[in-house]
């Protein structure tokens, strides 16, 4: 480790005790970042982890929807980001309007928006999922029409194993559509004795080629329970980091050096440092009137699972 990042370190483990701050981290994030997080997760982890800490500052590493879904959560305490550009273009994908029109089309049907929207998407949406819990929390919704949003790959997924109507919308993960077909066929010839594990934000090709569809969290428990020793891992590079981690004895092939999040990667040592000593200046602010019909979704996706 460099002198420079040690020093970076040592001065965040300072701040975060002074502050009575818990840093809350995404499996995508940059290396250096996991390893200082308190609680390194998927988007359901961090939600449910967001809604039990006692600390009084979260400090956010990953994008602002995540973010925003612990402001909402935690309305009495402060959160912040590290670099409040970090964004979802998946979220950005789907606006207020355009959900108004779905449901004016189809009255009947409930609305599961996906955690990666927006604050004011989750106040119009009946329920929220993530890609862990999607199929537990239609199965909970005593409807025959669903209109998902934005993901149509994870909706794709999800509607295969449900006797209901899926309304899908166009949206998608600009990283998760860059894993080719070529990419995983490759890869088995190379290792064939590798497992591939890939992510329901993929294309339907890739997870064809899928030995497990899995969500960051439990591709991480599936490899360490796995008596495998390859895996060929279909999602987002950074996730790489806590497998070796987790499973120094075991080998991993990133399915495709395109497949990287550059707003996951805006979060780095000095900025984090920078959002500890300057809270306001990286607060997350969300309107009080959306986020008390926001945290209605999200938390009927948390007593639905």
């Amino acid at each position: 480790m460099k002198d420079a990042n040690k020093e970076l370190i040592m001065e965040i483990k300072r701040l975060k005790k002074k502050r009575n701050a818990i840093i809350l981290v995404h499996n995508y994030q940059r290396p250096e970042i996991q390893d200082v997080g308190d609680f390194v997760g998927d988007s359901l982890q961090l939600s449910q982890e967001a809604a039990k800490t006692n600390a009084k500052i979260i400090v956010f590493c990953g994008v602002h929807f995540m973010a925003e879904t612990a402001k909402i959560l935690n309305p009495d305490k402060k959160v912040v980001m590290p670099d409040l550009t970090a964004g979802c273009p998946m979220a950005n994908m789907i606006d207020t309007e355009k959900l108004r029109m779905l449901k004016e089309e189809h009255p009947n049907a409930k609305v599961v928006c996906y955690v990666n929207t927006t604050a004011a998407i989750k106040a119009d949406s009946d329920i929220c999922c993530t890609s862990s819990n999607a199929q537990a929390v239609v199965d909970s919704l005593n409807c025959k029409e669903i209109i998902f949003i934005p993901d149509k790959y994870l909706g794709e997924w999800v509607a295969k194993k449900s006797e209901k109507k899926f309304i899908l919308y166009w949206g998608y993960c600009p990283t998760h559509i860059k894993f080719s077909e070529d990419d995983i066929l490759n890869l088995k010839k190379r290792y064939p004795k590798a497992l591939v594990l890939c992510h329901p934000e993929c294309q339907v090709q890739i997870k064809a080629l899928s030995d497990f569809v899995l969500s960051t969290g439990q591709m991480i428990k599936a490899v360490k329970e796995s008596k495998a020793r390859e895996f060929i891992i279909a999602t987002e590079q950074g996730i790489i980091h806590q497998m070796e981690r987790k499973n120094p004895c075991k080998k991993f092939y990133h399915a495709s050096p395109l497949a990287v999040c550059p707003n996951m990667k805006k979060t780095n040592l000095s900025n984090l440092l920078d959002a500890l000593k300057n809270l306001k200046e990286h607060e997350v602010i969300v309107d009080k009137r959306i986020a008390g019909k926001a945290r209605i979704a999200i938390q009927r996706m948390l007593k639905a699972i």
